[in-house]
């Protein structure tokens, strides 16, 4: 089994959430600034660390909202032959505080989004979209995200 540990920020003001728009040959998909926390580093550092190199803005951790652990298995997964897959996401509620909206460079992120909460359910997106909006919208005190069904326009 392959594991990752990664930290996403949900990003949301006015009614909208900040989406970037990740490129990959199985299709685009849409998700949350984010990714691996690098040996040694901190999940709180990588996160700002992420939605500086995805986004070109910077922002600060407003607090932590939770916690998501997933197994993907393996018929799942968008690389055929790939083993079993966990994910454990660490997800912080963030406040954009400067700098401008741009294409990750040499990187997997086309574009950034303010996406108004209405748009959000007819977008291909990853599931880490709907764990992070129902994380922000509900606080859970354990900070434990409940199961999110994977299909459709939801992915892995």
């Amino acid at each position: 089994m392959s594991f990752r540990l990664a930290a996403y920020a949900v990003c949301v003001t006015d009614g909208r959430v900040l989406l970037a728009r990740h490129v990959a040959p199985t299709g685009d998909t849409w998700t949350l600034p984010g990714g691996r926390v690098e040996h040694g580093e901190d999940p709180f550092d990588t996160v700002i660390r992420e939605v500086a190199e995805e986004t070109g803005c910077t922002a600060v951790v407003e607090r932590l909202l939770g916690v998501d652990s997933r197994i993907i298995p393996a018929a799942e997964r968008r690389v055929p032959g790939s083993p079993e897959h966990q994910n454990v996401g660490i997800f912080y509620q963030v406040r954009i505080t400067g700098g401008r909206l741009r294409p990750e460079p040499n990187g997997e992120t086309a574009e950034s989004v303010w996406t108004p909460f209405a748009d959000v359910p007819g977008l291909r997106r990853s599931s880490l979209v709907d764990i992070g909006l129902t994380l922000a919208r509900t606080l859970p005190a354990t900070g434990h995200a409940a199961p999110v069904p994977v299909g459709g326009l939801i992915q892995h």
